[in-house]
C-alpha cells in the first residue's frame, strides 16, 4: 500500500487477479475494471469512496449528504457525455474534415420514481461552434457515434429513451483573425 492508503496499479494486479477467480475462464480478458474504497471506515456518517479505475486514475464519490464528489449517477452522465464527445470530434475532424473550434455536449437524464431510480429519460445536446461547418456532418456523426461507437449510450438504450438534438455555431472568419494590439 501507497501512504495514500490507496493501492497503486501494481499494487493492485494481484486483487484484480483473485477477483476474477470468481469466472476463472476470464482471469486473463481484458476489460474494463473500478473498485471503490470507502476513504473514512472509522467514521460511522461517512459514505466517501474514493473510485480507482482499472488504468490508475482516482476520483471521489459521494452521496447527496457528503456533497465532497459527485454521486454515481452524475458520473454515468458524464460518462455518456464523453462517450459521445471523443466518437463525434474525431469523426468531425477526421473522416468529415470539418474546422470544429468548439464543441460541448449536454445530458440531462430523468430517474424513475422508485428505486433503483434508473434513468427512463436521456436527453443529449450537441454544440458544434466552428467555420462553415456543415450540419449534416455533425448530423452524420452523432448518428454514427450512437449507432456504432458509444458503448455507454448502447447500454442506456436498455432503460431509458435517448433523444439527441445539436446545434452548430458559426464562428465568423472575422473571429477567427487575431485581435490587433491597441496603441
Amino acid at each position: 500500500m501507497s501512504g495514500s492508503g490507496i493501492q497503486t496499479p501494481d499494487e493492485t494486479k494481484p486483487i484484480w487477479t483473485e477477483f476474477w477467480k470468481l469466472g476463472e475462464a476470464r482471469a486473463n480478458v481484458p476489460g474494463i475494471r473500478a473498485r471503490v474504497i470507502l476513504t473514512q471506515p472509522g467514521a460511522v456518517k461517512s459514505r466517501q469512496f474514493v473510485v480507482e479505475t482499472g488504468s490508475g486514475h482516482h476520483l471521489i464519490i459521494d452521496d447527496a449528504a457528503g456533497r465532497t464528489g459527485p454521486k454515481p449517477l452524475e458520473l454515468v452522465a458524464a460518462a455518456l457525455a464523453g462517450c459521445t464527445a471523443f466518437d463525434v470530434i474525431t469523426i468531425l475532424r477526421g473522416k468529415k474534415r470539418q474546422q470544429v473550434t468548439g464543441y460541448e455536449v449536454r445530458v440531462e437524464a430523468e430517474q424513475a420514481e422508485r428505486p433503483p431510480q434508473a434513468f427512463v429519460a436521456v436527453r443529449i445536446h450537441h454544440v458544434v461552434t466552428g467555420h462553415e461547418v456543415d450540419p449534416a456532418a455533425v448530423d452524420e456523426a452523432i448518428r454514427i457515434s450512437e449507432e456504432k461507437y458509444c458503448s455507454v449510450e448502447a447500454m442506456l438504450k436498455h432503460s431509458a429513451v435517448v433523444r439527441t438534438t445539436f446545434e452548430v455555431v458559426e464562428e465568423t472568419v472575422h473571429s477567427l483573425l487575431p485581435v490587433p494590439e491597441a496603441t
